[in-house]
């Protein structure tokens, strides 16, 4: 079930604002290159991130600080906009915002993570939104423990939801998870197996190490390149 958005008028503000100074940033010829580049996942305005950025800033400047339910209201509306950098505004609000969101927010994440499904929205998502709601709520974990056996990008979330926390990994999920779905053979699955080992293996190569020799034969090429990359 799709969730619904919110009432909010700090929402109404931010669309108002975005759908009428985002459009002005845009550039046909590159949104065409951008379309190709992100193989047609959806279409776009033409917008460089950095450009992006600066409208965003102006879009929220004199706004205020919103509440769980004003960054599901926003997030939500600029899903159902087709060009992705309206998506990618989302994504960045939600980064700058999480910390007000609770445990309630994670099924709007995963409608986000589900709908509209690519690389650039989904492992930011994962890292950033879903990686701090899951940190914030232990009891979340057992969430990403269906999601880990779920559809490609949910998936791909739970491999990567704990991608920035560094010393505070629980190993022994990450481990089960990559070993779990070992054998799928989607590049985003094996990448994202082999990605979440390398960044955990900045913060204990040795365990890394260690879970690749005993594991590595289970483990696509791919996936054991990716994990020992810096070791």
């Amino acid at each position: 079930m799709t969730p619904r958005a919110p009432h909010s008028p700090l929402a109404d503000d931010i669309l108002a604002r975005l759908v009428r100074v985002y459009p002005e940033g845009g550039d046909p010829h590159r949104a065409g290159e951008m379309v190709a580049y992100m193989k047609g996942v959806a279409p776009f305005l033409g917008i460089r991130s950095p450009e992006r950025r600066a409208l965003s800033r102006t879009v929220l400047d004199g706004l205020t600080k919103p509440a769980e339910a004003d960054c599901a209201a926003v997030a939500l509306r600029c899903w159902a906009l087709e060009e992705r950098e309206y998506h990618y505004f989302a994504v960045d609000y939600l980064r700058r915002y999480v910390r007000v969101c609770s445990s309630a927010f994670l099924p709007v994440a995963r409608h986000l993570v589900v709908t509209t499904s690519w690389w650039d929205t989904v492992d930011h998502l994962a890292a950033h939104v879903v990686g701090p709601l899951v940190a914030a709520d232990a009891e979340l974990a057992g969430v990403m423990d269906r999601w880990i056996d779920d559809d490609l990008w949910l998936a791909r979330t739970a491999l990567l939801h704990q991608l920035t926390y560094k010393e505070r990994t629980d190993a022994d999920r990450l481990f089960d998870y990559c070993l779990r779905r070992a054998v799928h053979p989607d590049f985003f699955i094996r990448k994202a197996i082999g990605w979440s080992l390398r960044e955990y293996a900045k913060s204990d190569p040795g365990a890394v190490r260690a879970f690749v020799a005993a594991e590595g034969e289970r483990l696509s090429p791919l996936s054991v390149r990716e994990a020992l990359k810096n070791l």
